[in-house]
């Protein structure tokens, strides 16, 4: 028996994202003006960033996401297992040398650069942490922090506060004493972790007093200081900072209209309003002109807050990601 094909409503995409704050700004600058200029309806959907839906959809030939906004090891790794499309520039209309990153990967549209940083809350501690090194000094920092229950990032402050250069990171977490250095480090505070796994969390742990500090991305920070008032403060020192990328799971029913939604979430307007709301920094780079001036101190790429930043390695986590993964869950249970 034939399964009946389910039924779409005509002019209706589905875009997928990360939710909280960061979603709500893609309605406001994205999502919505998108649909009153061309008609389309813009369904939203959100995920933790996690590529097993989507390698699951596009498997089972289900796929009923058409856009979905990817971090960039996902990115890269999705595309070599041919679950994403490659994009087609000229068909976007598109220039692709306008964008940061844009080489890459040719399956994903860069879109916003976000940074995960250390955040405080100046109420409860006027004389917050400095380094990345403090992170890691219960001493003068006596406390609870919040960290991402994974080992992305985590690994790389924990090298930098044992004394490795920036610029030598990667070379050191690739040796295997490099990656217990690390674990050696994390253990120092590991009693005093609390681990959060969605970016809505961070910011809640700050304001309930749960944590003194807490890694976080720096536009939920940002919007907890301009919309919710509250009193926090970024440590710049040791930032990552990353891109994020539009793409499109393979085998979906809406190409034409996916690449007519790309093409308009790229555009320097767009970045712009988008960098007006969230504080993430446009990779379109006619963007930057557009954004408002009173944004640029506040934005991942501003020149003082790249001063001492870390990159990172999305090649390195595409490679040692599920063996890292799997050895920092297994050390969460020790």
């Amino acid at each position: 028996m034939l399964l009946a094909k389910p039924a779409f409503a005509g002019d209706q995409l589905t875009v997928t994202s990360g939710g909280g704050s960061f979603q709500q700004a893609q309605r406001k600058a994205v999502f919505e003006p998108f649909s009153k200029s061309t008609g389309i309806k813009v369904t939203d959907d959100e995920y933790s960033y996690d590529s097993t839906k989507i390698r699951a959809m596009v498997q089972s030939k289900t796929v009923s996401w058409d856009v979905v906004n990817a971090g960039p090891a996902t990115t890269i790794r999705l595309c070599g297992d041919g679950i994403i499309e490659t994009i087609d520039w000229k068909k976007l209309g598109l220039d692709r040398a306008k964008f940061m990153d844009n080489d890459k990967n040719d399956c994903g549209v860069p879109n916003l650069i976000s940074a995960t940083v250390i955040a405080y809350d100046k109420d409860k501690l006027p004389s917050g942490p400095k380094t990345i090194a403090d992170l890691f000094d219960l001493q003068k920092f006596p406390g609870k922090r919040g960290l991402t229950k994974g080992p992305w990032g985590n690994l790389e402050w924990a090298l930098i506060a044992d004394g490795v250069a920036i610029k030598d990171v990667y070379k050191v977490l690739s040796t295997r004493e490099g990656v217990d250095r690390a674990f050696k480090k994390l253990d120092t505070i590991k009693k005093e972790v609390v681990w959060w796994t969605t970016g809505a969390q961070p910011p809640q742990l700050l304001a309930d007093g749960q944590v003194v500090m807490t890694s976080a991305y720096n536009g939920r920070i940002y919007d907890a200081i301009k919309n919710s008032g509250k009193h926090f403060e970024i440590m710049w020192d040791a930032q990552q900072p990353a891109i994020s990328f539009w793409v499109v799971p393979k085998g979906g029913p809406r190409l034409d209209d996916a690449y007519k939604f790309i093409a308009f979430a790229s555009s320097p307007q767009a970045h712009a309003e988008m960098a007006r709301i969230t504080a993430y920094a446009p990779s379109n780079k006619d963007a930057m002109a557009l954004v408002d001036p009173a944004i640029l101190p506040h934005v991942p790429t501003a020149p003082d807050n790249l001063r001492n930043a870390l990159p990172s390695d999305s090649i390195f986590w595409m490679e040692k990601g599920d063996e890292l993964g799997q050895r920092f869950t297994a050390w969460l249970l020790k």
